[in-house]
């Protein structure tokens, strides 16, 4: 399950919160009510949730106490809205996030995890447009509630909304659902969307990112407008409310690291790409996490990362590869695997399409990087596949000058192979491997394809 994520939610009254806000419009800090939240209702540990596990988990989202009208996602008194400046690529969803912390503080760190007190829940609600002539309509999907347990664990549950969204059903196992979507020339394209299972919640929800992903300081040192109309750097209303075990002091919120959206254009390409790889990667990608070499969290310095030339576990057939490499996409395999929605890609869970703003953004960083210029991998055409009878093979290499050499027994090219001139005929099965050179640049990848030739 995948909590590093939301959208502001713009439709929900907030009876738990209670400021001195005029009704009138908007205000900022420097206006008669200085914090975005004053005062709060601590809501019951666990809200109508078990204590752990084991227990009997609420079948309806109605039941589970996160919300006093469940169809209009009404909260209950208590939770808290927030946002994060970084989102969780989540096939395109818009989601709404709370959290109910119940009287007892959250164990703060400026530049690691939180450590949120048992009986803490939170909520996200997902919900997908389905029109691209008009984003603004949507279908709500699933809620996903994440407990923090009596045994310093968390679990989780997810509760697919029913059509005319008067309730949500807990789910018992994960389920893939084939979503309608209208494209703005009023066709109906199908987009899959995968509704995760409660072992699949802690793949990343787990001791060692301390259950909880998507709050922490970097992520939430950012101006926000709550419910009241206030608009209030969020640790200072959090902190302002005595929600941590240590103070924040006000001179403390400028020192912070705060991760940096993909569209902020004061911050540098670096910091954007950093920030993505934080939000969508760092939760497995840290010491003591998944097998592999990179630190993918932010306020780990680049220098320590292992990011840029980093080794990497599983070279993929790429010759040269790299987490990162300079100035080369095709030999990043970090790039490769978040720009495919095959076996290999990652994260692994959480999504069914690529993100293309997060892939065009990683790779306007690694080409901003120093190096030679790369050349691409060659094109073949038709692809590989089973063909009834002969046929001609044509590759193309978009690079001006340079050339195409290729083999037919599925050996790696080298500059003394066979230099492509024109189409291959193929009468018999062959596996074709073709690279491109050119000089100045860095040779390109080799390219494959298999074709079967029946007689």
């Amino acid at each position: 399950m995948l909590w590093n994520h939301i959208a502001l939610p713009t439709f929900v009254a907030l009876a738990a919160i209670h400021t001195a806000a005029s009704a009138a419009g908007a205000k900022s800090q420097s206006d008669t009510v200085p914090f975005g939240m004053t005062a709060r209702i601590a809501p019951a540990p666990y809200l109508g949730m078990p204590h752990d596990a084991s227990g009997k988990i609420p079948p309806l989202l109605s039941q589970t106490g996160a919300f006093s009208d469940t169809r209009n996602l009404t909260l209950s008194k208590g939770l808290i809205p927030y946002d994060i400046v970084v989102a969780f690529w989540s096939d395109g969803a818009a989601k709404s996030r709370w959290v109910a912390v119940p009287n007892t503080k959250i164990k703060y760190s400026a530049t690691g995890d939180w450590t949120f007190p048992s009986g803490t829940v939170l909520v996200k609600t997902f919900e997908l447009p389905v029109d691209a002539a008009d984003p603004g309509i949507k279908r709500r999907l699933e809620t996903r509630l994440l407990v923090c347990d009596s045994k310093g664990g968390v679990y989780g549950a997810v509760y697919k909304w029913r059509a005319d969204n008067s309730d949500a059903d807990l789910l018992d196992t994960s389920r893939s659902e084939a979503i309608p979507i209208k494209t703005v020339t009023g066709e109906t394209r199908i987009q899959t969307w995968y509704y995760p299972s409660r072992a699949e919640c802690l793949a990343c929800h787990n001791a060692n990112t301390s259950g909880v992903l998507g709050l922490k300081a970097r992520q939430m040192n950012r101006a926000y407008t709550f419910p009241s109309g206030v608009t209030d750097n969020e640790l200072r209303a959090w902190n302002h409310l005595g929600l941590f075990d240590s103070e924040l002091r006000e001179a403390d919120l400028e020192k912070l690291p705060t991760l940096a959206a993909a569209d902020d254009g004061t911050r540098s390409v670096q910091d954007r790409a950093r920030s993505y790889l934080d939000a969508n990667c760092s939760q497995c990608h840290r010491p003591e996490g998944t097998v592999a070499y990179f630190d993918a969290r932010f306020n780990t310095p680049l220098d320590k990362q292992e990011l840029i030339d980093g080794p990497v576990l599983l070279d993929q057939g790429i010759d040269r590869p790299r987490i990162i490499s300079p100035h080369d996409i095709w030999r990043s395999i970090a790039y490769m695997r978040i720009n495919t929605v095959d076996d290999i890609r990652m994260p692994p869970v959480g999504r069914e399409t690529i993100d293309q703003k997060g892939v065009a953004l990683m790779r306007d960083w690694i080409t901003s990087m120093p190096g030679r210029p790369v050349l691409d991998p060659p094109a073949m055409t038709p692809a590989g596949g089973t063909f009834g009878g002969p046929l001609e093979i044509s590759m193309n290499e978009p690079e001006p000058g340079a050339e195409i050499r290729f083999t037919l027994d599925g050996s790696v090219p080298t500059p003394s192979d066979a230099r492509y001139e024109k189409p291959i005929k193929l009468t018999s099965p062959a596996v074709i491997r073709a690279r491109a050179y050119k000089e100045g640049f860095t040779r390109s990848i080799t390219t494959q394809e298999v074709f079967i030739v029946g007689k």
